[in-house]
């Protein structure tokens, strides 16, 4: 069979029975979140027959997972998840989403609208008052920037989509078989080596996950674009952090490339291309890859993405609206997370099918199809209002920096309770150990 099932198919008819995941929504987001972390769960133990029996979830805690960046404390202090120029913004005509995280993204946005990179929010709400919602959006996105329309749902589009897998996995290359070389109940994924060329949240929490099962995880990042470093210290536990300009250093990077089980992408298409990573062609040189491609479109649709500007754009913001006139937004960055756990699952089974058969293997999902998937499933009128997630959390000391960051939600029998920590970003060689 060249393509995993959806874990709904398993999971669906038992979900709703038990203890609700406490992340109030219209949407059905505790049960996306308990079929996409239970996902893992099986998919660890359909690796050694015998080895890592699932363990009962629990709910509390794959809430507060979803929602890390809300328990995540350094030196005690809480952080912000949206810079000021990332958010909802009233338009002429209707109302976009902006992601201004990242510096240069802010500064594309400012550019776009004819303001300073110093701008200030106010600054941007008045231009955006006095403009039209697509071609500011547009104009947004040549710049570089990341905004979208605040568009009503599409039930055909989302349909249309969920016709395709929710995570792909199907064979790229024919090879020998090849196992993972030491599976053991605490760490199923010991000796497989996973090179991570991703960030923000569903790329690096797929990378986390195989980190926790014993994986090591090599995280590359180019020099030129550091990483905002809360968001590395969110999701960057058990993995080592290296930098590396692969275009300028080619060489090296395909040495790692050579000796890895599993390289993960976030790349958008046109970066795939340019630095020569489609999946095809690191299959045809590397006959036993697992390739795996995180990316928040569906199809040749390609801008630049984030979660919240996949809610905003499929209908998401609108049905999650407390009033019908100003956008809303789900508890959590459900999409990423969700990405993020079906990734991890969709590895695994291709490790899997790799031992058992041979060859290289795609795996694929997008924050778009999770986007589908959430917007087919049951609805309620309102959001009703649930208890507040009681989490458990781990502190490490990170560079000087006390970390207190939310413990684990995947459980199996035999496994560790907790994440080994994070470590600085960039701090690590571009080299296996």
């Amino acid at each position: 069979m060249s393509q995993a099932p959806s874990p709904y198919a398993r999971l669906m008819d038992t979900i709703l029975t038990d203890p609700p995941v406490p992340l109030p929504s219209r949407l059905a987001v505790g049960e996306l979140a308990r079929a996409s972390v239970s996902a893992v769960s099986s998919a660890i133990a359909s690796l050694s027959p015998g080895l890592g029996r699932p363990l009962p979830l629990d709910a509390d805690q794959v809430a507060a997972a979803y929602g890390s960046e809300r328990h995540l404390r350094l030196d005690g202090a809480g952080i912000s998840g949206f810079a000021p120029l990332s958010g909802f913004w009233p338009t002429a005509d209707g109302w976009v989403r902006t992601h201004g995280n990242y510096p240069h993204h802010a500064t594309a946005l400012c550019e776009a609208l004819g303001l300073p990179a110093s701008a200030a929010r106010d600054d941007v709400s008045d231009a955006l008052r006095a403009r039209e919602a697509a071609p500011a959006a547009s104009a947004v996105r040549e710049a570089g920037g990341v905004c979208v329309l605040v568009s009503r749902e599409d039930p055909a589009a989302d349909a249309a989509l969920r016709r395709h897998p929710l995570t792909e996995v199907s064979p790229l290359a024919d090879s020998r078989p090849r196992r993972i070389p030491g599976a053991e109940e605490s760490a199923p994924l010991a000796g497989v080596r996973v090179l991570d060329l991703t960030r923000v949240i569903a790329g690096p929490v797929a990378t986390r996950t195989l980190a926790f099962a014993g994986a090591d995880v090599l995280r590359l990042d180019p020099p030129q674009r550091p990483e905002i470093p809360w968001q590395h210290l969110d999701t960057g536990h058990g993995k080592r952090s290296a930098l590396l300009d692969i275009a300028a250093d080619r060489p090296r990077f395909d040495a790692l490339l050579a000796d890895a089980d599993v390289v993960v992408l976030g790349y958008r298409p046109d970066g795939l291309r340019r630095l020569g990573l489609e999946p095809r062609t690191l299959a045809a040189v590397h006959p036993q890859l697992i390739v795996a491609q995180l990316s928040a479109w569906h199809g040749a649709y390609s801008p630049r993405g984030f979660d919240s500007i996949v809610q905003a754009d499929c209908g998401i913001s609108w049905i999650e609206s407390s009033d019908g006139r100003t956008p809303g937004a789900l508890p959590a960055q459900a999409l990423d997370h969700s990405a993020g756990y079906l990734l991890a699952a969709g590895i695994m089974t291709a490790l899997r099918r790799r031992g058992e058969a041979g060859g290289s293997w795609y795996v694929r999902t997008s924050l778009r199809r999770v986007a589908a998937e959430l917007l087919g499933m049951r609805r309620t009128p309102t959001a009703a209002p649930m208890p507040a997630a009681a989490a458990r959390t781990q502190e490490f000391d990170v560079a000087g920096t006390r970390v207190t960051t939310v413990a684990p939600a995947v459980r199996w029998q035999g496994g560790p309770e907790m994440f080994r920590a994070p470590r600085p970003w960039g701090g690590d060689a571009a080299e296996w150990w």
